[in-house]
């Protein structure tokens, strides 16, 4: 019997995984984010991750165009920043502070930012699978936002 997208939506809302917000510029060089929570990383040489852009996504035709992107992983209590990017249409940068990326803006007191040259883009269904080569690393300090079940989780 198949499975419905509902049923498919419930079984993995039981994967926890981490939350980050994904930006780039669009041809006119101004910001453009959105919040991904499927994103993985593909291999250590070269260093490759992922993520899964949505053919509906808003920001979708940027992602495409642009050279890269910068991933930022979220710390703990990070949840309102992630809820911005989540949301559907409006200027998601609108007072909000940020700096300049060489592949996208940098939100700041992220756990991790990834900087990365896009390296392949595939086919994945309702998704285009966005590969990107690292180009450069910033980590820091604290705990990872998580999601799971739903909600915006804690370790402890």
């Amino acid at each position: 019997m198949p499975v419905n997208a509902t049923q498919f939506k419930s079984a993995l809302s039981h994967w926890g995984s981490g939350v980050t917000v994904i930006t780039t510029r669009d041809a006119a060089h101004a910001p453009v984010g959105m919040t991904a929570s499927a994103f993985a990383s593909l291999s250590l040489e070269p260093p490759l991750v992922l993520f899964c852009l949505g053919l509906d996504s808003t920001g979708r035709e940027a992602f495409v165009a642009a050279p890269g992107f910068t991933v930022h992983l979220l710390a703990a209590g990070q949840e309102t920043l992630s809820a911005r990017f989540a949301a559907r249409g409006g200027d998601k940068f609108a007072g909000l502070e940020y700096g300049a990326g060489r592949r996208g803006p940098l939100l700041p007191g992220c756990l991790t930012v990834l900087e990365c040259r896009t390296h392949a883009q595939l086919p994945g269904g309702d998704h285009i699978i966005m590969v990107g080569e690292v180009e450069s690393v910033t980590v820091g300090d604290g705990e990872p936002l998580l999601y799971f079940r739903g909600r915006y989780r804690r370790f402890g």
